[in-house]
């Protein structure tokens, strides 16, 4: 593991089911910005745990893309896929610490449990009905306990607060907005939740900077943190890239992969996303680029509201 001056480590995690777009552009360069800018270290993941989702030759497609783009990690990249031990490892903690449960439930069964529930969003709320018990249906998945809702009390357990460093304070009730959570799937796959928080323990990240599509998983990952003493990170979402229709740019809303060929070209609308101020408006070599950048982010960063 490597050190950095300030002690800071962030990294930039894309999952390979295709070429890296202008979305995933934004968020590596917003990571890379922020780690140079903090004189940190600057990671790259594979989140290629979802193995039915990952396409093959697309890790070395993006790790290519990255260099060509003048993104060098500092440290060698990571793939979730080989990592597995680390979850099952924790996964038996929080057993131990009674903090899943396994869960038998089907999706068809949690939705039509809500047919006639009030919820805040179409997300489908786990009503817990494995919490206690089976009741004689087989295990096909584990769930993480949220902790009770309680909002006629003053400190409610179930609320999480956070302040994100682009966004502001932010807050979720766990258990009203989400109801415990799945850590391995019914398919046999670990959950994004859950592999995201052991990773980001694992190497020691300090600071998450990512879309604000992640935004309404941060509450969740902290929890799990908690149940799994781990350090909390410093968290950053950068608005996310939307196509003509108002839709989160990516790869199932049609988004195009990046022309390697033209870097500086796609660099400059990632900067003019992120709102940075850039003295060089045709700089003259990556080099040039990053230099102006990370300067520009460090004067964004002061206008931020956290």
């Amino acid at each position: 593991m490597s050190a950095s001056a300030s002690g800071y480590r962030g990294r930039f995690a894309p999952s390979p089911t295709g070429p890296l777009h202008f979305g995933s552009l934004v968020s590596a360069l917003a990571s890379w910005l922020d780690a140079r800018a903090h004189d940190g270290a600057w990671l790259v993941r594979m989140e290629d745990i979802d193995g039915p989702r990952t396409v093959p030759g697309a890790a070395a497609d993006i790790l290519a893309t990255l260099e060509r783009f003048g993104f060098h990690a500092d440290e060698p990249p990571v793939w979730q896929s080989r990592r597995i031990g680390l979850y099952r490892a924790a996964l038996d903690a929080l057993i131990a610490s009674n903090h899943v449960y396994p869960c038998g439930c089907t999706r068809k069964e949690i939705a039509d449990s809500q047919l006639h529930a009030h919820r805040r969003n179409s997300t489908l709320i786990y009503p817990g009905t494995c919490r206690d018990g089976l009741h004689g249906k087989t295990a096909r998945a584990w769930r993480l306990r949220v902790p009770d809702d309680a909002p006629q009390c003053v400190d409610n357990p179930a609320l999480i607060r956070f302040d994100d460093r682009w966004q502001g304070p932010q807050q979720q009730d766990l258990a009203s907005d989400v109801g415990d959570f799945v850590l391995l799937r019914a398919d046999g796959q670990w959950a994004y939740q859950l592999a995201v928080v052991v990773d980001d323990a694992a190497q020691g990240i300090t600071h998450i900077v990512r879309g604000a599509d992640l935004l309404d998983s941060t509450a969740r990952q902290i929890w799990l943190q908690q149940c799994l003493n781990v350090p909390t990170p410093a968290y950053l979402h950068v608005p996310v890239v939307a196509n003509a229709d108002g839709e989160k740019l990516s790869k199932q809303t049609g988004a195009q992969a990046l022309d390697a060929s033209r870097p500086l070209e796609a660099l400059l609308a990632a900067a003019r996303h992120l709102g940075l101020d850039l003295r060089d408006a045709a700089p003259a070599s990556l080099d040039a680029f990053q230099i102006d950048a990370i300067e520009a982010w460090k004067r964004r960063l002061a206008h931020l509201p956290a």
